[in-house]
């Protein structure tokens, strides 16, 4: 179901719009192929973040209004806070290294966006995301885009059946030179903005103070150690760490050092070299399967333990409740707890969990 004219032209349709290029063609291909397309767009956050702002509904304003389409303004601050921001300041201020977008795909934009997209008898909701998604006899399943720099189906892992049967992804099988010169063509009236690797309601660089902002207890002084436990330095709050970071470490030991270990009991940073902070194992919590079951107890499949992760050739097996322990042919650098890590198979999404 990933070609969109497969569906049938006709049917109401509405598209998640920032008013960027890639949700803005989604929108112009689906009206160009006949469908009655409904732009939504959600306010998520406060003005001067990115995505989410009432600057970015003005913009995707625009578009649907060049289009000659319907565009409705969601309030979805509420949600995005309980189920976004709060639980991302709870996992930095504990010492994890979160994925806000992953859940946000998951309660927000096929979430509450598709609760909207049924009550206004839209049949399907459509993104700017790369990705496709196949029906076949044992339900839908989810796929790499065809273009491997912008496939997105790693923050996708998470969709459930119910969702994937009402999704659509119009640019699956274009790549982003292509949709930018669509976008051109159709004459869309899209104001450049530069694309950022940040989140978009925190600025850059910045999360150490959002943190500290919401949770005033994070800041909290303690030690800078090697692993053989000698003292090297201070921090200020163990958020303002990462798993795998090499620079800011406000220590100077002759040495390329990395942050190692976040230990929040100790309110303590461990640093050593590289080499250290490979791993061949892994333990996977919170697993969610596309089609709602694993392919088997134990098997081998491609693990992407980070986004801009190529992926690895690891063994997967099954340890009860919602687990999994992760052994990879060969070892990784800086496994991160409360990243994702995803299983894929032949560019398939098998499903994915937290690295614990």
């Amino acid at each position: 179901m990933c070609n969109t004219e497969k569906i049938g032209s006709g049917l109401r349709v509405t598209v998640g719009m920032s008013g960027g290029v890639d949700s803005s063609a989604a929108a112009a291909l689906l009206v160009d192929q006949g469908y009655e397309v409904i732009g939504l767009t959600a306010h998520m956050w406060k003005d001067g973040s990115r995505c989410c702002s009432l600057e970015d509904v003005e913009r995707a304003r625009k578009v649907c209004a060049f289009l000659g389409i319907r565009h409705y303004v969601v309030n979805a601050q509420d949600i995005f806070t309980k189920k976004i921001v709060d639980p991302f300041v709870e996992e930095y201020a504990a010492g994890r290294t979160p994925s806000p977008c992953i859940s946000c795909n998951s309660f927000v934009k096929f979430g509450f966006l598709m609760e909207r997209t049924l009550q206004l008898n839209g049949s399907h909701l459509a993104t700017g995301h790369y990705a496709r998604v196949e029906q076949r006899d044992d339900g839908f399943h989810l796929l790499c885009a065809d273009d491997p720099k912008k496939d997105q189906s790693y923050f996708l892992h998470r969709l459930n059946q119910q969702q994937l049967s009402h999704i659509l992804f119009p640019l699956s099988e274009m790549k982003k030179e292509e949709v930018k010169a669509y976008s051109d063509e159709r004459g869309l009236p899209i104001i450049p903005r530069g694309e950022s690797q940040d989140l978009c309601f925190v600025e850059d660089g910045k999360y150490p103070e959002f943190v500290e902002q919401r949770d005033p207890s994070a800041r909290m002084s303690g030690e800078i150690r090697t692993p053989d436990g000698k003292v090297v330095g201070k921090h200020a709050g163990i958020h303002h760490f990462t798993i795998g970071q090499r620079g800011r470490l406000g220590v100077a030991t002759g040495e390329r050092m990395y942050v190692k270990k976040l230990n929040k009991s100790e309110n303590s940073v461990e640093i050593a070299q590289r080499q250290d902070l490979m791993g061949d194992v892994c333990m996977v919590a919170d697993i969610h399967w596309i089609i709602g079951y694993p392919p088997a107890e134990t098997f081998q499949c491609e693990v992407r333990p980070r986004y801009r992760s190529n992926g690895a050739i690891a063994t997967v097996q099954l340890a009860g409740d919602g687990c999994a322990k992760i052994n990879f042919d060969e070892p990784q650098f800086a496994l991160t707890p409360g990243q994702a890590a995803v299983f894929y198979q032949d560019g398939e999404v098998l499903g994915g969990g937290w690295i614990d």
